[in-house]
């Protein structure tokens, strides 16, 4: 296989690329063909002849990897890997890619957007503004919900990786305390110390989700876990929707069981029309957008090109099915 014969199929490059970056790099390297987005049943005639998938949401299972005769590797636009049956393709001698590293520091402040959002309601006091109420008002200010300052409340961090710890670095210059919890042990915290979940739950004044999804975490915040937070305490979750038990929340939220929640990713996305969390008072939902600044995008997509240059010089990186 060399560069000029190289057949590229992007199955669904929209997200990453709307329209502001260039996939220039990426069309030098071989016959490259970019779709929006792809359909289940799109994606087998428009892989079929590619020697190189690359995909962000767009599933690439078992019984659709076997049908790819011609290929060769498989990139994920993201740090998640799971639309990718591994084994599959390792039987099939197919390195699988992602992106490890791109969105750190953006994640990172998403998390911040939707806490001061809580703290500061920004947006809302805003629009009381612009409806004329600051214009009417018989004082020099004025705000309808409390306002609460960061400095010496407690950030609970569960997962101690980049982004988790990028989001106590934030944490800590806003004055909090940070406790942090990890599935596996990790030395040098400071700051930070490290305690067990249940003790993470019941003394943050924030909590915030930033491990991956497994088979074991699902549901990690549960019924049980809700009840041991603070009545003034928030979830905020910017890492895998099903993390978090949706029901579970739903009633937390509407009985006062903890004071709110942001919430970045949903189980099933995009969400159902009706989903039960939209309108419940104190949970604010974002699209999914904590990794979309451009430069965190423009990152992710250089690191996809740089990964599939080393494939081709035969030093494969960022390989997750070794």
């Amino acid at each position: 296989m060399t560069q000029k014969t190289l057949t590229i199929v992007v199955l669904d490059g929209h997200t990453l690329n709307p329209g502001d970056l260039s996939w220039d790099r990426l069309e030098g390297l071989g016959q490259t063909t970019i779709y929006d987005q792809s359909s289940p049943d799109e994606v087998h005639q428009r892989a079929k002849d590619a020697e190189v998938v690359i995909t962000n949401k767009s599933l690439l299972p078992q019984n659709m990897i076997s049908t790819l005769p011609k290929l060769q590797y498989i990139g994920v636009l993201a740090t998640g890997y799971n639309v990718v049956d591994l084994d599959s393709a390792k039987q099939r001698g197919i390195p699988v890619t992602n992106i490890p590293t791109y969105g750190t520091r953006s994640v990172a402040q998403m998390v911040f957007a939707h806490i001061l959002n809580f703290t500061q309601h920004v947006a809302h006091h805003a629009e009381t503004v612009c409806e004329g109420r600051w214009a009417n008002c018989p004082e020099f200010c004025y705000w309808d919900h409390p306002m609460v300052e960061l400095d010496g409340l407690t950030m609970g961090i569960v997962g101690y990786g980049r982004i988790g710890r990028a989001t106590a670095q934030l944490a800590t210059a806003f004055g909090m305390e940070v406790l942090a919890y990890d599935a596996y042990p990790i030395a040098d915290t400071a700051p930070t110390r490290m305690v067990d979940l249940e003790t993470l739950f019941r003394e943050s004044d924030f909590v915030s989700l930033h491990c991956p999804l497994t088979a074991e975490n699902e549901k990690l915040v549960n019924a049980e876990r809700l009840a041991l937070m603070k009545p003034t305490a928030y979830l905020i979750n910017t890492a895998r929707g099903p993390l978090v038990d949706e029901g579970a929340l739903e009633v937390a939220l509407t009985t006062g069981q903890i004071g709110g929640a942001g919430l970045d990713v949903l189980t099933v996305e995009p969400p159902a029309a009706d989903h039960p969390l939209y309108g419940v008072e104190n949970c604010v939902i974002t699209p999914h957008i904590a990794w979309a600044t451009r430069s965190a995008r423009a990152r992710l997509l250089n690191t996809a090109v740089d990964n599939l240059e080393a494939f081709l010089a035969g030093n494969p990186q960022n390989v997750v099915n070794q």
